[in-house]
């Protein structure tokens, strides 16, 4: 299981609503980065059929099955800090990660 945080929730409906499209949170995992794995986002407007989609407050968290078995047990948060705000994810399965946090190693 994965899912989204509130605060992530309430930050995608406010992007998607500045958008004018679905409140939808597509996350892909891709090979690159500092750490061998790096972390997509972007709002999901289309949908594959077999998409693992969980649902917090009315928004989605997409999420295509090459990607999901390396976030299984994962929260997607939004964090907001003195200097930068992201989307974050705490992944239980990562061995490592960098220090900006968008890539990491299985």
């Amino acid at each position: 299981m994965i899912t989204l945080s509130s605060s992530a929730a309430a930050r995608v409906r406010a992007i998607a609503e500045r958008q004018g499209k679905p409140p939808a949170l597509r996350l892909s995992v891709e090979g690159g980065g500092c750490a061998g794995f790096q972390y997509r986002f972007g709002l999901a407007e289309t949908r594959a059929e077999d998409d693992f989609v969980a649902e917090t407050d009315g928004v989605a968290l997409v999420i295509d099955q090459t990607s999901l078995p390396f976030v299984e047990g994962s929260v997607v948060d939004y964090v907001e800090s003195l200097g930068s705000a992201a989307f974050a994810v705490r992944n239980p399965n990562a061995a490592s990660s960098c220090g900006c946090g968008t890539s990491f190693s299985v």
